[in-house]
């Protein structure tokens, strides 16, 4: 275990580290500093914001929800829970709160050198949700979570953590979003999420951006014994630039991945997507499904099995639609089999 000190050391020398993958990101083009916003009912939201979140997943009413968290910019505006069993904190309030969390979690399902926005998530960090699901807790309705850019040319860098005790089971419905006015702005978003013994976690992710936000999500995923991860993302409106490589660690036996990806690639809009699965244990299940379709926009669709144990089954697939011949779609799709007996395809 790294402890604050150095982990912001490590983050020091990566703050220039850039990612192998998506174009490059000048991050002093955006201001580190937002200004600091009141706790809102979700009532009081505007009309064009309500479109905006609603766009994303969100439901204002909070009828169909069990819990909500709210983030505009670096303000957390709204953190709440109906359900006996289930937390939702910002993450600074649960590092307050527990211990174990940055002794255990936090830091430990993504690199914080990975690259510059690892590193500026950790030396500019601007808080996120932590939600948790306790042991044999079954969520009646989704956990929701907004992250909103109110404010033209900020980074917003935020840090999540999502826990599902053994036998859990949470849906979480997280919706990334800008102000229809925001010309410019940074979105880096890590997140861990950790899937205890037959716990079930499906958390959906809907980006409603704007064309001038440059978006970059880092993502790792630790399931154990019997878990079931399911991840569902959703981009269907313009975005300047967006590059993510979502990875999951299936650690125990008999654990389940899915990744369903639907893209749209609107003009000028650039799309780099991936998602990578560790097959680690006898009888674990993977799979990476991407529907692709472009505008005249560019998409990069990837997908990356390894298959690290016996009695093991992968899949991958990508299917993609040109509209405009000025947009591209470039399949990448990865088979490792690194052991005899492991049952791995792709849809070519």
């Amino acid at each position: 275990m790294s402890t604050p000190e150095e982990l912001r050391e490590k983050a020091e020398r990566a703050k220039e580290k850039k990612a192998p993958l998506g174009p490059d990101v000048n991050l002093s083009d955006y201001s580190p500093e937002a200004k600091e916003l009141p706790p809102i009912d979700l009532n009081s939201l505007s009309r064009g914001e309500r479109e905006r979140v609603t766009l994303a997943g969100m439901d204002v009413t909070e009828k169909s929800r069990s819990g909500t968290y709210v983030q505009m910019d670096h303000s957390v505006v709204c953190s709440r829970v109906r359900q006996e069993g289930l937390e939702v904190l910002s993450t600074e309030e649960a590092l307050e709160k527990y211990d174990w969390l940055r002794r255990d979690y936090w830091w430990r399902a993504v690199s914080v050198d990975a690259d510059k926005y690892t590193a500026q998530a950790e030396l500019q960090w601007n808080m996120g949700y932590f939600l948790r699901a306790m042991p044999g807790v079954r969520a009646t309705f989704p956990l929701q979570a907004c992250l909103f850019l109110t404010q033209d040319g900020i980074a917003q860098n935020v840090h999540n953590v999502i826990i599902v005790e053994p036998g859990a089971e949470l849906h979480v419905i997280t919706g990334c979003t800008a102000d229809s006015r925001v010309k410019s702005g940074l979105h880096v978003g890590v997140s861990e999420f950790y899937v205890k013994k037959n716990g079930r976690l499906s958390f959906t992710m809907i980006h409603n951006w704007t064309e001038g936000v440059a978006v970059r999500p880092r993502t790792g995923t630790v399931t154990e014994e019997g878990a079931l991860f399911m991840s569902n993302y959703i981009c269907l409106q313009p975005v300047e630039s967006l590059q993510m490589y979502p990875t999951t660690y299936m650690n125990g036996g008999g654990a389940v991945t899915r990744y369903n990806s639907i893209l749209l690639a609107t003009p000028r809009s650039v799309l780099d997507v991936g998602a990578r699965a560790f097959l680690r244990q006898p009888g674990c299940r993977a799979e990476v499904v991407t529907r692709a379709i472009t505008r005249g926009g560019g998409i990069w669709a990837r997908g990356h099995l390894i298959g690290e144990a016996p009695d093991i089954k992968a899949h991958l697939e990508c299917r993609g639609l040109i509209l405009d011949e000025k947009g591209f779609i470039h399949a990448v799709p990865e088979l490792e089999g690194r052991r005899n007996d492991v049952e791995m395809s792709h849809e070519a």
